[in-house]
């Protein structure tokens, strides 16, 4: 078989090794406002929580670890693949949820939204259908498949983004503020999702109560990590800045 150059870049990517998330020293600016400074960290545990104020630079953070946004300076690695030059490959490995799931909805039902990845990813029609299939079963949307994507309720909303995620199975997902929007219960319920997840997450919070049972919590203060720990080390020493 011969392949052309995205083939075989494709197939590159897809045979490198599960590594880890590096951020080398990075730095990020709106015009001339710097929101991250000088940012160096290796992310391979598989539950990270990220905390701080708003404007500390979290969601900058969360935005650049599958390319949504590259660094002004420094360099963001997946598994070796530099986010600025091999995003493509990069998002099939890390998956993002956004705060606001009208931003990541795209099509008018829930079957056909979720479909929208992988019918992006050129996988087989019989593939797509049976992903979809397994997808809205998990997260009880199958009876809302031919349903208008933007009549669902919040937390359906949020599922929905979700699953439109998974489908795509990426081997990484990071979660910007997923629980902001919703009430107590849905909250509830989007954490069990997270804590059920066989992949690796990065999880953007300020419910801290998420973060209890995660490998490590990472504290931005004023575009840096200003804390970096397990949650009973970081949470409570935010907990007291913040106080």
């Amino acid at each position: 078989m011969r392949w052309g150059r995205r083939e075989a870049a494709t197939a590159a990517a897809v045979a490198l090794p599960r590594t880890a998330v590096e951020l080398r020293e990075v730095t990020h600016s709106y015009g001339d406002r710097t929101v991250l400074a000088g940012v160096s960290l290796t992310l391979k545990e598989p539950r990270i929580g990220v905390i701080g104020a708003n404007g500390s630079g979290k969601s900058t953070f969360a935005r650049l670890l599958n390319g949504l946004v590259v660094p002004t300076s420094g360099a963001v690695l997946v598994d070796g693949l530099d986010t600025r030059t091999r995003a493509r490959e990069v998002r099939r490995r890390v998956g993002f949820v956004f705060q606001d799931p009208d931003a990541q909805i795209v099509h008018p039902t829930v079957a056909e939204d979720v479909a929208f990845g992988p019918a992006n990813q050129g996988l087989p029609a019989e593939e797509i259908a049976r992903r979809v299939d397994d997808v809205l079963a998990r997260y009880g949307l199958a009876g809302h498949r031919d349903h208008p994507a933007h009549l669902l309720s919040g937390g359906q909303k949020q599922l929905l983004a979700i699953a439109g995620v998974l489908v795509m199975r990426p081997e990484r997902i990071v979660f910007d503020e997923p629980t902001t929007l919703l009430d107590l219960a849905n909250t509830r319920r989007v954490a069990r999702v997270i804590d059920e997840l066989e992949q690796d997450v990065v999880v953007v919070t300020h419910h801290l109560d998420l973060l209890a049972g995660f490998d490590r919590v990472l504290v931005f203060e004023d575009g840096r990590v200003a804390a970096d720990g397990s949650p009973a080390e970081t949470v409570p020493w935010y907990v007291t800045r913040t106080g």
